[in-house]
């Protein structure tokens, strides 16, 4: 017997047709003698819908009547797989996120899991019960209803499945697994068998879609077996797992884009001690998140060029804080651009072998790509080039380190 928590996203619950094929998959777990918690979305579309409807209803609105709204899309779900479950002969029960509890801080929109109270589920697992919990939902210290952002829902799974002890968590999605890169730009992405949690954590927050960035760090710092698979294929999916569990490395595994980043440059900054902080400290306190930072050194060592990537729906709010004199921050001009792309190549095998960066360097120069921005870690090199060329720099580099399938 194994301790199983299944998540399945909007694209898997759609619609009721897709509730019973999750509810099959769900059934066949319970048939093997498993206990299973279910962590489920809320129908594809009907979030961004209770947005809207949010946003229309006032301009200034408040975060817990936003979150009282957003939340029930899950609410739904999570009652209607519970119904059809029954109708199988299972024995499910919804919950919510006040009656596990998963308690959560007052950040409403965004809060964060500090505990879950399990006890009764694995009460009731004794019992023979399926637990399907409404994803992306928690209650916070003030007993109202909280939520844990867009994508909340794979924290929810993974947060559940760590509380549990369970064995592995499973993710439903509409892709059957991790791919090298995107496979709708480039045909010969491979389906990675298993991916380290940091190549996965690096992947997420460069811009690939498969999996929250804080559901990642979640299952990273608990040691949860994440598994990636399709609700709509039987196939194997792709393993998160530790560093430890891959025999051999490759040096890059994966390569992730993301074209909402727009790049800043402040020209003539005088420089001097405490100028990063005159730029960033506004920009943060606006919270405004700021990613590439690139300073150059003037001939003249009195003045320095300071570029910058932000998001790109923040473009005009983080110029309208930089042109605000009250900062005491001087600079010649200011210059933007919001036509860029971020490409990163990342690999845990980047630890042990050197010439990483100038193999991509040199296969961006045979396309004719100009790099505008360079960053990197210890297992990640990001680019910044322009967005007209990312798909091409996508394919130069999957071809560049060797990860075209063989189809």
């Amino acid at each position: 017997m194994a301790r199983v928590v299944m998540k399945f996203g909007g694209t898997s619950v759609a619609d009721l047709d897709r509730i019973r094929n999750a509810a099959q998959r769900v059934k066949r777990e319970v048939e093997s003698g498993n206990e299973v918690a279910v962590v489920v979305s809320a129908m594809a579309g009907v979030t961004n819908q209770l947005v809207d409807y949010v946003q229309s209803a006032g301009s200034l609105y408040d975060l817990r009547e936003y979150d009282t709204v957003v939340s029930s899309g899950e609410q739904v779900t999570s009652g209607l797989l519970s119904i059809v479950l029954q109708d199988m002969g299972i024995n499910a029960r919804s919950w919510l996120g006040w009656q596990g509890p998963i308690i959560t801080n007052d950040a409403h929109g965004s809060a964060r899991i500090e505990r879950i109270e399990v006890d009764d589920i694995i009460r009731r697992f004794g019992e023979g019960q399926v637990a399907v919990f409404a994803g992306f939902q928690g209650v916070g210290p003030d007993g109202r209803i909280s939520t844990l952002g867009r994508g909340g829902s794979d924290t929810s799974a993974v947060a559940i499945a760590a509380a549990l002890k369970a064995d592995r968590c499973d993710i439903y999605t509409d892709v059957d697994g991790i791919y090298t890169t995107d496979p709708r730009i480039v045909a010969k992405a491979r389906k990675m068998d298993k991916i380290t949690y940091e190549e996965m954590l690096e992947l997420a927050s460069q811009g690939a879609k498969v999996l929250q960035t804080r559901s990642v760090e979640m299952a990273m710092k608990h040691g949860v077996r994440v598994q990636v698979l399709s609700s709509f294929e039987d196939k194997p999916g792709t393993l998160v797992v530790d560093e430890d569990e891959i025999v051999e490395q490759a040096i890059v595994s994966g390569i992730a884009y993301n074209r909402d980043e727009a790049k800043v440059t402040l020209r003539s900054v005088r420089d001097t001690p405490g100028v990063a902080a005159s730029i960033f400290g506004p920009l943060m306190a606006a919270a405004i998140n700021v990613d590439m930072i690139v300073q150059n050194i003037s001939a003249d060592k009195k003045t320095t060029d300071m570029t910058f990537t932000v998001a790109k729906a923040d473009l005009n709010r983080a110029i309208s804080v930089l042109e605000d004199k009250s900062n005491g921050l001087t600079y010649d001009s200011l210059d933007s651009d919001p036509s860029v792309a971020k490409i990163s190549v990342i690999g845990v095998g980047m630890r042990s072998h050197a010439g990483v960066a100038q193999k991509m360097f040199s296969a961006l120069a045979d396309k004719g790509i100009n790099i505008e921005v360079i960053s990197t870690s210890e297992i990640k090199i990001s680019v910044l080039v322009a967005e007209e060329y990312t798909e091409l720099a996508l394919r130069s580099l999957h071809t560049a380190y060797g990860l075209d399938s063989e189809d």
